[in-house]
């Protein structure tokens, strides 16, 4: 329990900025803050950024279902 109060008052690291960001969405089990999702949103595929974007997206590994 002290670990999930200790997360949420120091928020978690983002997968496309690498801060530590206390909103955000997750995604698998990795995090995306609200500033960085709402760049992604809003960037077009022809900006420089959106490439960045794609490279640290790929960091998120979808995890495995095992049945």
């Amino acid at each position: 329990m002290d670990s999930l109060l200790a997360k949420n008052q120091l928020g978690e690291t983002c997968v496309i900025c690498e801060q530590s960001k206390s909103k955000g969405i997750h995604l698998y089990t990795s995090f995306i803050c609200m500033d960085c999702e709402k760049d992604i949103v809003t960037t077009n595929t022809n900006d420089p950024k959106y490439k960045y974007f794609l490279k640290q997206l790929k960091k998120i590994n979808t995890p495995e279902i095992y049945s």
